[in-house]
């Protein structure tokens, strides 16, 4: 006896007829009748009552019936077991995070346990150039940081996020319709995120890039304080065009050309594991 016996008479019985129940299971009639024969030998008993007009459940088929239903359900809810445990994704992952690169973690997270609740993720989150270290040595698996932070020889980098940033100033700026220049932002940027920040690197090379100095007079480790600070006319600070609009009682200026880029990256080994490339879908 198997499933398919099992099948073709579920079919048979439901349909009213070896036709019908062929046209179901997409064969043909006389395939049906052989199945049908087969198992009845099998169990010694006819299932069926054939005649001219009708096919009928004898007693023997309607005991049978309920019980071979059954033994389908049970096959399906087997099946869709093993298909959950092959595609189920289980593991550790290890990201190793530049301070203020990854300001919204519970978005990607929360998807991720949604999705793969057998994933277990470790956030830590270090300086640049451990963060080099960390990735070279397989101490952690992924690197989110501003783009170029992380090695990439023999990695592969996938983008996460990028937008423009802006240059945060004061309410009533009377120069806020007017792009700005490298050179002006560099004097009126004075405060800014600690070294080693996601946002400080960001702007720091836009500074370097563009050939101007400045000095950075008041350094903070998160926007709302940096925000505080602009409010009282304390100095503007450069932001990521997303983390500005936060502060709508701020003013948002936009530069002229060659300004600052928030490019962040996820950087990894070249053939991620299971539970690396599910966390790299929710990242990316």
């Amino acid at each position: 006896m198997d499933l398919r016996q099992l099948e073709t008479v579920v079919a048979v019985a439901e349909e009213g007829g070896f036709t019908a129940a062929a046209r179901r299971l997409h064969t043909v009639q006389s395939t049906v009748s052989t199945v049908v024969r087969a198992l009845e030998r099998d169990l010694g008993a006819e299932l069926f009552e054939r005649t001219t007009h009708r096919v009928a459940l004898t007693p023997a088929g309607k005991a049978f019936l309920p019980a071979a239903r059954a033994a389908l359900e049970a096959a399906s809810q087997a099946r869709a077991t093993v298909d959950r445990a092959r595609w189920q994704v289980t593991g550790e992952v290890r990201i190793g995070v530049m301070p203020g690169a990854w300001p919204e973690p519970h978005r990607a997270l929360s998807a991720l346990r949604r999705d793969h609740p057998g994933v277990r993720v470790l956030v830590r989150t270090a300086p640049p150039h451990q963060l080099r270290e960390a990735v070279v040595t397989s101490t952690v698996d992924i690197v989110v940081a501003v783009a170029g932070c992380a090695p990439s020889e023999g990695l592969v980098s996938r983008p996460v996020w990028k937008e423009e940033m802006v240059l945060v100033t004061a309410a009533g700026d009377r120069a806020a319709d007017r792009p700005v220049s490298a050179a002006e932002a560099a004097s009126t940027a004075v405060v800014d995120f600690a070294p080693g920040w996601a946002i400080r690197e960001a702007t720091d090379r836009t500074f370097q890039s563009a050939r101007v100095r400045r000095t950075v007079v008041h350094e903070v480790t998160d926007a709302p304080a940096a925000a505080e600070l602009v409010r009282h006319d304390l100095g503007g600070c450069v932001l990521p065009m997303s983390v500005a609009a936060q502060f709508p009682d701020l003013t948002g200026r936009r530069f002229a050309r060659g300004g600052p880029a928030w490019n962040i990256m996820a950087t990894h080994a070249g053939d991620p594991r299971p539970a690396v490339a599910a966390v790299l879908r929710h990242l990316t």
